[in-house]
């Protein structure tokens, strides 16, 4: 297990360095962009009621604007976020809830800023060959978290307040030690964990293991599955037909007010949270509305997704919780990554952690350099 860690830390320390660092950046991406761009982002809260979708729409219209979709927060000192068609070029950008102005979009520079660093992230600046490399590495990683904690075991049990636990009043050397081998314990199953949605987003075979550890069918099986007559995709061909002939048949209807979508989305999903409403297109003629449920123990982000026909009847519900447990874990794989699962109190979590990741290979390196350098000193004094 020694050999395994330091070789496999040695190889791999470099990557670990750049993929936690820069996890550790865009774990904060939602909070930094909001920061940098809070002229925008946050609004001043008032009595009056907020400017509903339909009265924005007509705004929009008169400006020879078409609405396509609005995001609508529930804190009311945040913007709407609008997403519109002009002269057939696409925007988006924030909205005054209570005056309806636009207030315009977000800093370019933000988001080629985290665009770098995700790229850094996921593939350390060098296309697929990098992604390669960071998935070695990563590899390696969820091995070294392993043989980490065999070394960690403490051999009698009086030696385990020392291991879990950092000597800052010792020499250099022991607290290097102490925070390598305590940290290196209390981060260990929130870095695996991060290790393994990593690794499930970087290779097909690691998805679909997980994929079938949970319950769901292996996609190979699924492939070889697709011609016969009960398809795995026979659901989605079928609801593909069905909104042609929606195309079709409500071609000259006249299009509900998407205040009526609302309400019979809140009849349906009775509970107050941050919901995203898509307007019909040529591509999908139907409303789609998207409302983020945290009524669970645990607050975490679920998304709840309802559909209606451009006359407001309903087509389709796709609750969360309905989902078998492979599905609800591909749909929040992004989140449960990130750290956005729980909102801001999982993300500071995951700073943390991954904060602890990145420190392991640079006190882990010291540790190792300087036991190399007591046996080479050895050595010479013996030669």
């Amino acid at each position: 297990m020694g050999l395994i860690h330091l070789w496999f830390g040695l190889l791999s320390a470099l990557g670990i360095i750049l993929v936690c660092l820069s996890g550790c950046i865009y774990a904060f991406k939602n909070q930094i962009t909001d920061l940098l761009n809070s002229d925008i982002v946050f609004v001043e809260k008032k009595l009056e009621p907020r400017k509903t979708p339909q009265e924005l729409q007509k705004m929009l219209l008169t400006e020879e604007k078409v609405l396509n979709s609005i995001v609508i927060p529930v804190n009311k000192d945040r913007s709407y976020v609008i997403s519109y068609t002009k002269n057939n070029t696409d925007f988006t950008s924030y909205f005054n809830p209570y005056s309806g102005a636009d207030l315009g979009m977000p800093a370019v520079s933000t988001n080629r800023f985290f665009e770098i660093i995700l790229d850094l992230h996921r593939n350390l600046l060098m296309g697929n060959v990098g992604r390669q490399i960071n998935g070695a590495g990563i590899l390696m990683f969820c091995v070294l978290i392993f043989s980490g904690f065999i070394l960690w075991i403490p051999k009698k049990l009086k030696h385990l307040k020392q291991a879990l636990t950092v000597k800052f009043s010792g020499k250099f050397q022991r607290i290097n030690y102490d925070l390598h081998n305590t940290l290196g314990f209390y981060g260990a199953i929130l870095l695996l964990f991060m290790a393994a949605t990593g690794l499930y987003i970087t290779y097909p075979w690691v998805k679909n293991v997980m994929i079938v550890s949970l319950g769901g069918e292996s996609i190979s099986n699924i492939a070889e599955s697709s011609s016969t007559e009960n398809d795995a995709f026979g659901d989605i061909f079928k609801d593909m037909l069905n909104r042609q002939k929606e195309k079709t048949n409500l071609k000259d209807e006249k299009e509900v007010s998407l205040q009526e979508i609302l309400t019979s989305t809140d009849k349906i999903l009775p509970y107050n949270a941050v919901t995203t409403l898509e307007l019909p297109t040529k591509d999908n003629p139907r409303f789609v509305v998207t409302k983020i449920n945290t009524d669970n123990w645990l607050g975490a982000m679920l998304p709840d997704q309802i559909t209606f026909d451009k006359t407001g009847n309903f087509k389709s519900k796709e609750l969360f919780s309905d989902k078998p447990l492979n599905k609800q874990f591909t749909s929040l794989s992004k989140p449960l990554h990130t750290g956005e699962i729980l909102g801001l109190k999982s993300v500071i979590l995951y700073f943390i952690v991954c904060f602890i990741g990145f420190s392991l290979p640079i006190t882990g390196f010291i540790f190792w350099f300087n036991r190399f350098k007591k046996s080479k000193s050895s050595v010479n004094k013996k030669g």
